[in-house]
Parts: structure tokens; sequence; C-alpha cells
């Protein structure tokens, strides 16, 4: 018999295709993935990367995974709507490595969002002397709790009662702090101004107007409200401040009223600092002190866990050592009897040191990781696994890396590859472009002006392709041969946050710096520690912007007020009518656009409002007009757009369109003025951020990786924005990686040598021609081979 050659059915199977995507911008992209290869997404900032490749890919892969379980499991699981797509094919399960921060909850860790701490609990509950319990007996996040009483089982048809006596469940939390490792203290003098009564806004809590129910909730209480606070009662002043929550009748209606402490401890204190919306967090800061707590002294755990230890240290002792010290501890830990624990434990420490972030320690907070240290905390557990065939989705996964950390970043999506995975990267790096087996590059423009493949190919091929990305892949930023001379400085002496050690600065005002360093070697720590919160800074980051998905930059930037002020003024009603969270809301979907149809423990539903098609506003108030576009047509406009629309004409608001200059020069012309804000990625936030506080009245600007998310062509336009705020008096600070911006930059501050405890000096400040010249850091090493490249 001849031998065939033809290849088994199973393997034909070597494409990912994607037909008619039409999810956001997307104009019915058709493309063809290969499979077990390494395939980088490009194209500026808004032009359907992201649409493509989570929006459509890896969303339709979770949803049908979410299909295969039970609709009983669906109803537990989050809800995921089926893409705007005609077809997708050949889609494996998508592992999806994102840069969402980890959750801002204040017992969330390290070493707890990792399993590391979960190992850790299980090795001390069985070699840990003395012993203690359980592993529940080494968490700070389960309190102890003991009980006592009768306790009855039913057999059948006979009742056994039995006399439990003081059964304790074990668990570490410190009950002082509740495992928080700081106790706070009210100030009173913060919550209110004694001098004045509740009627004239005593209260300067955030939130308390008497003009609403609170004013007749107080006065429900039979608290004076004409009065000034400093003439109550011991007993009225206890009322408005400590009352646990009392059940009272105010016109009729059923309210609880509860005291402002015991409120404020509720809704504020229990959140993370750094979740609140900016005006929460300025009061709590004013009006609570935070110190360690005198029991635990800050390691969360109760004394008993702290005396148990393996080696002369305790749990805590170990979960404060910098990760790569603690990987070396479990290596020379010599105990057979856990030996399968202490392999598995040794494998996850040296991913952290493998994947850049050694130099953390598994009692660092989850909510002050950075989006790509977070990104790279979520990479771990992937990185031994022992699944092939998956296809793993990484969003710019160079993101808060050192030039020098992006070679390891490389190797580890290869050995990814190798393992013989489908790699889908979204990237603006060169470095991580240069890698791709393919590349998919969108374009031509952002916005309504993208959503179309430009390029398919190899990386050499988009060399010569012509593209915006092509054309600007091998850019290389010269050094300045002219720095600007600083009007001043600000001095940072003995900076000891963090890893710093005691670090003398003087940071030149008037000009652009740029603070350097790996990732870990303090930059952020010498910033937020010692410059951060000083008369004149202003901080802008790339945290989340808090807002529903009714919010969006007309709303968050003040620019929609104008607005609807002018189309109210020129048809002659009430501005409420212009907004879709108030009067002009269809009334079917509320002004949400959407409608949300609950299907029990089948997923929920959302599709567009039949009633006003998705355009939030009634019918009646889209029949008014300012220059012939009515409040929907507006809200769809790009910012591009709007710009030129309101700058003359019967359209011409000179408020709308200064908001609107800034927005377009902070590069985000391409959005439209209603997109919702939880649909922005980090880097869009921080610039939406940047446009908002370029109103204000701040002297230094200090911008955390604001080339996050920028295409290799905007980053000329960012640096652009930075020359004029410093041409037009400002100071800016700027956090960065990026070679461009250090080469563009006057004045460099380079931190290091390594990171962690190896990091935290700084050790190198000049002009960047100086930095090339000497070239003996790490920094100055990549730069001179970049701007010689």
């Amino acid at each position: 018999m001849p031998v065939t050659t033809q290849p088994h059915a199973a393997d034909t199977h070597d494409l990912i295709r994607v037909q008619g995507a039409r999810e956001n911008n997307l104009k019915d992209v058709s493309v063809e993935l290969p499979k077990r290869r390494l395939t980088v997404f490009t194209g500026v900032s808004g032009s359907g990367k992201s649409s493509l490749v989570f929006g459509t890919i890896a969303a339709e892969s979770q949803r049908m995974i979410n299909e295969t379980y039970s609709a009983f499991v669906q109803g537990f699981m989050p809800s995921l709507a089926r893409p705007e797509v005609d077809h997708l094919d050949g889609l494996t399960t998508a592992i999806i490595v994102d840069q969402e921060r980890m959750g801002a909850n204040p017992r969330s860790t390290v070493g707890t969002a990792t399993d590391a701490n979960a190992m850790l609990r299980i090795l001390f509950s069985r070699i840990g002397s003395p012993y203690v319990g359980p592993p529940t007996a080494y968490s700070f996040n389960v309190p102890t709790r003991k009980a006592s009483g009768v306790m009855t089982t039913e057999k059948g048809g006979r009742t056994e009662k039995r006399v439990a006596q003081q059964q304790v469940y074990l668990g570490g939390m410190c009950p002082r702090c509740e495992g928080m490792g700081h106790v706070s203290d009210i100030d009173r003098t913060a919550l209110y101004d004694a001098s004045k009564s509740l009627s004239e806004g005593a209260l300067t809590v955030p939130g308390y107007s008497m003009d609403g129910w609170y004013g007749r909730l107080f006065e429900g209480m039979g608290l004076p409200m004409d009065e000034p606070i400093e003439s109550f009662t011991a007993r009225q002043l206890e009322t408005m401040l400590y009352a646990p929550p009392t059940k009272i009748k105010v016109e009729g209606v059923n309210l609880t009223f509860e005291g402002i402490i015991p409120k404020i401890q509720k809704s504020m204190l229990s959140k993370d600092p750094e979740a609140m919306q900016p005006h929460v967090r300025r009061f709590v800061e004013r009006a609570v002190t935070f110190q360690q707590c005198p029991e635990c002294e800050g390691t969360r755990l109760t004394a008993d866990v702290l005396r148990s230890k393996i080696g002369g240290k305790s749990i805590a002792d170990l979960c404060t050592m910098q990760i790569s010290d603690l990987a070396a501890w479990v290596r020379e830990l010599d105990e057979p009897s856990v030996a399968p624990l202490l392999k598995g434990l040794q494998h996850l420490l040296d991913s952290f040191t493998e994947i850049g972030l050694g130099y953390l320690s598994l009692d660092r907070p989850a909510g002050t990781l950075s989006g790509g240290e977070a990104q790279r905390t979520k990479m771990i557990r992937h990185l031994g696994s022992s699944l092939t065939d998956v296809t793993y989705v990484f969003d710019e996964p160079t993101i808060g890396l050192h030039p020098h950390d992006i070679a390891r970043m490389n190797d580890l999506l290869v050995r990814l590859r190798d393992k013989g995975n489908t790699v889908l990267v979204v990237e603006h790096k060169p470095e991580t472009i240069a890698i791709a087996d393919h590349v998919v590059d969108l374009g031509p423009g952002a916005g309504s002006g993208g959503g179309e493949i430009v390029f398919e190919g190899s990386v050499e091929e988009l060399r010569r392709a012509g593209t915006l990305t092509g054309r600007h892949l091998d850019d290389r930023a010269r050094l300045k041969t002219e720095v600007r001379t600083p009007t001043g400085s600000m001095e940072v002496r003995g900076a000891s946050t963090h890893n710093l050690r005691d670090v003398d600065v003087d940071i030149p005002l008037g000009v652009l710096v740029a603070v350097t360093g790996v990732a870990g070697s303090g930059k952020s720590s010498l910033i937020h520690g010692s410059v951060d919160g000083r008369d004149g800074v202003v901080v802008v980051d790339q945290g989340a912007i808090k807002g529903s998905r009714r919010s969006n930059p007309a709303t968050y930037t003040g620019l929609l007020e104008p607005i609807r002020k002018a189309f109210a003024k020129a048809n002659g009603v009430k501005p409420a009518l212009f907004s879709s969270n108030s009067e002009g809301a269809c009334s079917t979907c509320n002004g949400a656009g959407v409608i949300f149809t609950e299907l029990g423990v089948m997923a929920t539903v959302e599709s567009p409002c039949e009633e006003c098609e998705g355009r939030r506003f009634q019918a009646a108030v889209l029949e008014y007009t300012l220059g012939g576009r009515n409040i929907a047509d507006v809200l769809a406009m790009s910012m591009d757009e709007a710009l030129a629309f309101f700058a003359e004409g019967e359209s011409r608001i000179p408020a709308a369109h200064t908001i609107l200059g800034r927005l377009v020069d902070v590069g985000l012309g391409y959005l439209t003025l209603g997109q919702p804000l939880t649909t922005l990625s980090g880097g869009e936030r921080q610039r939406l951020k940047l446009a908002v506080q370029m109103a204000d009245k701040g002297e230094v600007y200090v911008l955390d990786e604001p080339t996050t998310g920028l295409h290799l062509a905007d980053v000329e336009n960012l640096l652009g924005l930075l020359d004029r705020l410093v041409d037009g008096g400002k100071s800016v600070i700027v956090i960065e990686h990026h070679q461009a911006v250090m080469a563009h930059a006057d004045w460099v501050i380079d931190l290091g040598p390594g990171a962690g405890h190896e990091g935290g000096t700084v050790v190198f400040e000049g002009s960047p021609a100086d930095l090339v010249a000497e070239g003996d850091t790490l920094t100055g090493t990549h730069l001179a081979a970049y701007v010689g490249g």
C-alpha cells in the first residue's frame, strides 16, 4: 500500500479565523491568526487593537467556555454578551493577563494574591514550633471564634443532644487592628466647626449636607439645628457622633439614623485610601490619623502566631523579607516531611525573581502595585503551568519595565509560545514587536478613523509596508544639544520611604526632569514619598477614574455643563433636558442607552434600547439643535471634530472649546465625548486627568509613565505637550522608562543600581548627554544603545 502524506484532519486546524468583527470601532474586520505562534497587534491608541483581541477573540472564547457549565453554575459567573462578529473559528481556551490593578482590598497582599501565603501557612501548621493550630491559625484574615452551647443532631427519627464546651476555631487575626496592621483615630475637630450650627453647615464631612434628608434626620433625632455645636449638651454630642443605628420616623417615612463616627468607619475607613474619590481621600487624610497597631506592631497577626517559628523566623518575618531573599531561605530549608510543599513554594518564589519582581515582599499591599507589576504578578501562575494549546492574551506586558527588563519579558513570551501555546500581545514597544512571528497592524488612525487592518505579515515586511507603525518602528530620539537652565530646585533630604537609603537630591525646577531606573529601584518611592503632597505639586497617575458606565469624558471634565447651557439658551428650554441622567433621559432605559434583561441563572442580556436606539435621550429632546446638531450627535463626536464644531458660528462655545483644546493637546482627539469612562485604558485615564489638571494652578506636574499605551508616533506629540508645559513656566517631573523621553529631558535622576534592597540610591544626576557619555549605569547603557541605534 502506498504511504499517504495527507496530514491528519486534527492537524489542519492551525488558524484562528475572525470574520466580520464590528466590536466598538472595528469596520467589518476579517483576519486569520496562526496558532502556536507569537502574534503582536500594533497601531495607534484607539485604532481597535483591544477591540479585536480582548473584545472579540478573548471575549468569545471565555463566553463559550462559560456556556459549557450548567445553567446553575453560570448564575454565579460574570455574564458575557456575545461580541459583534459574524463568525469565529479555531478558538482555544483564552487566558487573559491584563493590566487591571489588583483589588484595593486593604487585606489583600502580594502573598495572598499569589497563594504564597497559603503555602507558608500550611508549612507553619506542619513544622512551626511551638505548634499553634491549623493553617487558618496563621491567617490575618480569619479571627479566632469561640462557641459553646447545645449541639442537636437528628438521626433516624431520634434527636441526640450534646453540650459543647467552648469550641475554639483558631484564626490569626490581630483583634486590635482586625488584620489591617494599623489602627485609626478620628480627629473630632476635622468633623465639624464647633462655632457654627448644623443648619449653618457646621459638618465638614463630605456628603453631609443639611439641605436634603440628612437635615431632617438630624432634626428627627432631636438635635438643635440652630444652636452652635459648642453649646450642645454631652448627650446631644454623643448622639450626633456615636449613636448606634436607630430607626426613626421623619415626615411619615421610616429612616435610620447613625452617628457620624461609626458611619465614617463603615463607609470610608473600611476602604483602601487609593480607591477613594479625591475629595473623600483629602478629608480622610485630614481627619484620620493612621498609626501602626501597637499590639501586633504592623504584622496583622496575634502574639501566639508570632511565637511560632521555623529556623528562628516567624511567618511575619518571612513575609517582610524581599522575595529573592525568601527564595534563598526556602532553598536552604531541609525538611523531607514537607518536601513537595517546599518544592512548590520554591518554584513560585523563583518565578517572582524570573519575571523581575524579586524586589517585592509578600506583605506588600496588592493595591499599591503599579499596572505593570500587577500584570506580571498575574503572569506568575502561568509560568510553570502544564497547560498547552491555550491562547495567552497580554495587554502591553512591557508597561512599567526598564529596557533592561524588557528582554527578560520577551524571553517569557517566547517560552510560553514554545510550549505550544498561541500568544497574542497588544504592544507599542519596538523591542517586543521585533520578536513577533506575525504582526497585525490596525489603523490607519484612531476612533472612527481606525478599525481596519492596514498590514499583516512579518516584522521585516512591516518595516517596508509604509504604515504609520512601519514608518516609526526604527525611530530613534536624538539627545538634546542644549538643555534648559533651572529656575530653582526642590530639595529632598533623607528620603527613606520603602527601599530608599537616606537619599538627598535636588530636583531642578522650571525644566523637564526624567526620573529613571529599573522597576523597583525606588523612583515612585522618591517622588510619591517626598514630592507628592508639597504645595503646588500636582500628581497625575494612571489610577482608575471613579465613575459608572454613565460617566464619560464630557461629564468628567466639566465639558457638558457649558454645552447643556448653550443648547438650553438656543432653544429656550431647561439645561436639565440635555442630561441623560436627568429630565432628558429616555424613559425606557433611564438614559443608559441599553436595556439589561435578567434571565435568572442564565446570562444577563444587554441590548440597545429600542425606544431611543441607544442614544439615551427622549425623542422630543433630540428635536432641539445647536448648529444643526442635536445633543446625541454632539456626544457621538470625536474630540477633534467637536473642537472645530464649537470654535465658530452659531455653535461657538469658548468654555467648551478651551476644555476640548486641552483634551486634544494630551492626545485624546480620537475619543468621543460620550464614550463610557469604564472603557478607557490606563494611559487614556492618565491623559484625561492631565487635561483636567492643566486648568489648575499647579506649579509642578508629576507624571507617572505618561507614554503608557502611546503609539511610537504619539510619543512625539506627548514630548511636544511636555515642552509646552515647561515653556509655559511649569516644572515637569516624569517617572519614565521610554528612552525617547529620557533623551528629550533637560535633567535625568537615575536610581539604582538594581531593584529592592539592591536599589534605593541615586546613581546619576545630570543631562542625558552626560548619562550616555558616562554610560556606566543600566539606564545609561540602554540609552546609549538607543540613540546610537
